[in-house]
């Protein structure tokens, strides 16, 4: 909680620094999730000048689409978006900016590495328990909802998803622009999965394009990417970019996306 409040008010006097008039601050499922989330609460409105707000799981997806659909070019027909986070993964069945029906689970890359993942450099039998704990509970608390649903496109958000192209693509530098609309195969998250998995933490962290503090958190990641394209079917995603962030900047400002 200390390095979360420390964390806020640098971001907060950066901020201000650069005249912010509105600062606006955005808690997702590490706070849903907390038993003593009210306490944290109580810290950040003690801070006087920030306007916080927890979202629901199924707001989190709406502003997730609402971030993916700002940056690709408008899909004909539904599709599906992914965003693996720290704290819970969400998968949206969507019309352009609207989502026809979403599922948010407390399913997150933070809790699997704590969970199952141990061993340096990535024990298979540990990362195959963690696939299995992973493939189970989308087999039981996602695909009831959306598996009937048709579409055969997903969209895949966030930084597991993006570190994934930008190692596939063998970036020297992250390279937003060269990630967006990148269509990442199946098989090349295999294969990364068999590169990263036989690196050491610190060997990872050395690679340009994974970000601080990424190193471990991408082999779980991975774990659900591929348990969501097994569960559907599908032998590749298309990469996004945008997300979250920009969905939480664009219903800010009140941008709706053209029909």
């Amino acid at each position: 909680m200390a390095r979360a409040l420390g964390a806020v008010r640098a971001y907060r006097d950066r901020a201000r620094a650069l005249g912010a008039a509105r600062i606006l601050l955005v808690a997702t499922a590490a706070v849903r999730q907390a038993e003593n989330r009210d306490e944290l609460l109580r810290e950040l409105a003690a801070e006087g000048d920030l306007d916080v707000r927890v979202v629901s799981g199924e707001e989190e997806a709406r502003l997730t689409l609402l971030g993916v659909a700002s940056g690709l070019p408008p899909m004909a027909g539904p599709y599906r978006v992914l965003d693996i986070g720290g704290g819970s993964t969400e998968l949206i069945v969507a019309r352009g900016a609207e989502a026809v029906r979403a599922v948010s689970l407390p399913l997150g890359v933070v809790a699997l590495t704590e969970g199952f993942l141990h061993a340096d450099p990535v024990d298979w039998r540990e990362y195959r328990a963690c696939a299995a704990h992973v493939a189970e509970r989308l087999e039981r608390e996602m695909w009831p909802a959306l598996r009937p649903l048709a579409p055969d496109r997903l969209v895949g958000t966030a930084g597991t998803i993006t570190s994934l192209a930008a190692l596939d693509l063998d970036l020297a530098v992250y390279d937003a622009a060269r990630v967006q609309g990148y269509r990442l195969a199946r098989a090349r998250i295999a294969a990364l999965l068999a590169r990263l998995g036989a690196l050491t933490l610190a060997e990872r962290a050395g690679l340009p394009v994974l970000e601080p503090g990424r190193a471990d958190l991408v082999i779980p990641g991975i774990a659900i990417t591929l348990a969501v394209l097994d569960g559907l079917g599908l032998t590749e995603l298309t990469v996004s970019d945008t997300g979250l962030r920009e969905g939480i900047l664009l219903d800010a400002v009140g941008w709706v996306p053209a029909p």
